[in-house]
């Protein structure tokens, strides 16, 4: 598929990432292959200085992998996709790939509680500190927490589990004022709902285990380029990217791969030190989950805005944040960003105490208490008592998530189904 740009997103699930030429599989096939195979000693050295793109051993780079990773960069527009073991590698990389011992990130407190815990607590034992400032405050209140060693700003799309929505260009215009790059996790509206390239973002994270696999067969992360990052611009900042790289024997990214400077680093060092890649077996089943992307979204979306209208109207439902409803804080946000839909999970709490939530969850028949979100079945969650169990109540609150607040994640079923099995255990 020659210039992703003519074609739609439906067009790019189906298609993109594998072109077949004459004669061989119509369907991307899986390199379960740890090592290839070169005729001279000269041809492998100069894959091995970057000279030259190839593959010689998986754990950098893998055809399959390449393939869905290409789709991927292709679904959300930017220049270069790297596959991860997981969302949380995937994420990890992003901001590693720019940040050392010594430095600063500034990131949204709506985020998931992984990436909470891994920038509040693990980067800081490797000398990167964190700073969590309200997505909501005002941007001075927001700039007023940069630093001079600041490297990125972060934030997701759609949080995980409270469901706030991000103001993209917002964060862009803070961010690129201070001279560092948006990075943002966009795995719960997928490229189908939102772009955040196209508002402002320059890194693109997702956790390809929930809906891009969307069956819950493969965990997985991936991490999209735009390239338009100006790094040699703010060259003191990102060293790692415009000095040269003693471990490629002087390389420096920027000159040698223009656009594809961050993601070449991300593949060509952190991948090559650290590992944590996506088996090709993952990332075929990924793939799979990729070709029906573009249906199952809007099914998850429809089904999700119908459930939130029915729970906005039962008594005993306290509250539900579901952006896609005219009355929430987010709905002017979702409609500008996400106008064919946000996605299909929602947040909502219940008249009573933490224990009439797990009675509630307890009670439903088909919906599963799980830890997962964003598959083809309904799911539900309570995070203070499961995922987010370690966070004090004021920890949970800024994190984004109320202590009653209950996470779930609307399938592709019936939706009278799902309705009915949530009344039946509500009653």
């Amino acid at each position: 598929m020659e210039n992703n740009k003519k074609y739609t997103a439906a067009t790019i699930c189906v298609q993109g990432g594998w072109q077949p030429k004459n004669g061989e599989p119509r369907v991307l096939p899986i390199y379960q292959s740890t090592t290839f195979k070169y005729d001279s000693s000269e041809h492998m050295a100069r894959l091995f200085d970057l000279e030259e793109s190839g593959y010689f051993y998986t754990r950098l780079q893998n055809p399959t992998n390449d393939a869905v990773a290409s789709k991927i960069a292709a679904l959300e527009g930017g220049v270069g996709a790297m596959l991860t073991s997981s969302g949380q590698a995937a994420n990890f990389y992003a901001v590693f790939n720019i940040c050392q011992a010594g430095d600063h990130l500034v990131t949204s407190s709506n985020i998931y509680g992984g990436t909470y815990n891994l920038f509040g607590v693990t980067l800081r034992k490797l000398g990167i500190e964190c700073t969590f400032v309200d997505p909501n405050a005002s941007e001075e209140e927001i700039a007023s927490a940069f630093r001079p060693n600041t490297k990125l700003l972060f934030g997701e799309t759609i949080s995980n589990p409270g469901c706030e929505v991000l103001d993209i260009e917002k964060f862009a215009r803070i961010a690129h004022s201070h001279g560092v790059p948006l990075i943002v996790d966009n795995t719960f509206p997928t490229p189908i709902n939102c772009r955040p390239i196209e508002w402002g973002a320059d890194i693109v994270t997702h956790s390809t285990t929930k809906y891009m696999d969307g069956h819950a067969t493969s965990v997985g992360g991936v991490i999209i380029d735009s390239g338009n990052f100006p790094w040699e611009e703010h060259a003191d900042k990102f060293p790692g990217l415009t000095t040269p790289d003693d471990s490629y024997h002087g390389l420096t990214y920027t000159k040698a791969f223009g656009r594809n400077a961050y993601i070449t680093k991300a593949t060509a060092q952190l991948m090559r030190d650290l590992g944590s890649i996506q088996s090709p077996q993952n990332a075929f089943l990924l793939n799979l989950g990729l070709e029906t992307l573009h249906l199952r979204v809007p099914r998850h979306c429809e089904n999700a805005l119908t459930v939130a209208k029915w729970l906005e109207s039962n008594p005993k439902v306290k509250w539900v944040n579901y952006s896609g409803l005219p009355s929430n804080r987010y709905y002017g946000l979702s409609q500008k960003y996400m106008p064919s839909g946000s996605c299909g999970v929602i947040a909502f709490g219940l008249h009573g105490s933490r224990e009439d939530a797990i009675k509630f969850m307890d009670r439903l028949k088909f919906i599963a208490i799980v830890t997962h979100v964003a598959d083809a079945r309904t799911c539900v969650l309570h995070p203070a008592s499961h995922t987010h169990r370690q966070l004090t109540d004021e920890q949970l609150r800024e994190a984004g998530v109320a202590p009653d607040l209950i996470r779930l994640s609307v399938g592709i079923e019936d939706v009278n189904d799902i309705i009915a099995d949530i009344e039946q255990a509500l009653s």
